[in-house]
């Protein structure tokens, strides 16, 4: 009980210091926008609605919050600017709690299906490889049997970098090297999940961005060769997004969830950026959970997407 708070806590502080320099841009801003004010009035909504853009939360999440402080200012006749970070604080959270995601406590995996198959998906440098190694260390911390797939077949150095990583963290990997069908060794890698009773396989996928078409039949197609081996695979469609690209990060939601079931979500890069605000947006625009938050370097830095945490972390408690 004792090393479950304390792991707590620096969980907790690994999330505030990710945070930092979103928090400090974007209370900043508040600040000065409420210099000289001694209520909330329409010129400080009006700064307020430019704040959240430039967090990027984007224009039509800003939108619906701006309106819904907006309400509650009228309705509560006089809202002082000390008020403020409160309300907003309040509304944020309620915008969260509205999206269609629970919040998870620990890297548990449903027991109904055996593998469960997750297929990453995401452009070039968003962080796709490490968060695979980082979600790949997780899942063994917690005591899971883990197995990677090599399917990003056509990028010179994926296959070599995610073989480094597997090593480092001690879980086997299916490849079969560079401009192999990436649905063969997605089919490999769930065959040997499957045989070797294996709680979770993690397949990457190539980050190209390219002809919409092409990447949903590339998609399509790894997901037909698994189902072959296990008929629910995957189970999870994970697109890693980086944070600190802001609302380029959204568009590249919009193309993949066009693209294929996107069912989960995970921000890397969040503790590099003052940019976010960018998961209230994609959370709220998409209705995809947020599952995981990438806020460093290290195997531990990848954390469950918690939403009373995240909003704590962004306020200040």
């Amino acid at each position: 009980m004792a090393f479950f708070g304390l792991f707590s806590k620096a969980k907790k502080e690994v999330l505030d210091q990710g945070l930092a320099k979103t928090k400090e841009s974007f209370f900043g801003k508040i600040a000065r926008a409420l210099v000289g004010k001694s209520s909330v009035d329409d010129e400080v909504l009006d700064n307020l609605e430019e704040i959240l853009i430039a967090a990027d939360v984007g224009v039509q999440t800003t939108l619906k919050i701006v309106e819904r402080v907006q309400e509650r200012v009228k309705r509560d006749k006089y809202t002082s600017t000390s008020e403020l970070n409160r309300i907003l604080r309040e509304e944020i959270g309620n915008l969260l709690e509205e999206n269609r995601s629970a919040d998870m406590h620990d890297f548990a995996l449903p027991e109904s299906t055996k593998p469960y198959v997750i297929m990453v998906v995401g452009v070039n440098g968003v962080g796709k490889t490490t968060t695979i190694a980082k979600l790949a260390y997780q899942f063994k911390e917690s005591g899971k049997s883990v197995v990677i797939g090599a399917a990003d077949t056509f990028r010179a150095a994926a296959v070599d970098q995610i073989k480094i990583w597997s090593e480092r963290v001690g879980v086997p990997l299916v490849q079969h090297g560079m401009n192999a069908d990436p649905a063969a060794v997605a089919f490999d890698a769930v065959q040997m999940g499957k045989a070797r009773n294996a709680d979770v396989v993690i397949i990457d996928t190539a980050g190209r961005l390219h002809n919409k078409v092409n990447l949903m039949n590339e998609l399509s197609k790894i997901k037909r060769v698994m189902q072959k081996v296990v008929p629910e695979a995957p189970q999870e469609v994970l697109l890693v997004l980086d944070a600190s690209t802001g609302q380029n990060a959204i568009e590249q939601c919009r193309q993949f969830t066009q693209a294929t079931d996107v069912n989960a979500l995970a921000l890397t890069k969040l503790d590099g950026t003052a940019k976010g605000g960018v998961v209230i947006g994609i959370s709220e625009q998409f209705k995809i959970p947020v599952k995981y938050i990438g806020l460093g370097e290290k195997m531990t830095d990848l954390q469950l997407f918690n939403k009373a945490e995240f909003v704590d972390a962004m306020f200040g408690e």
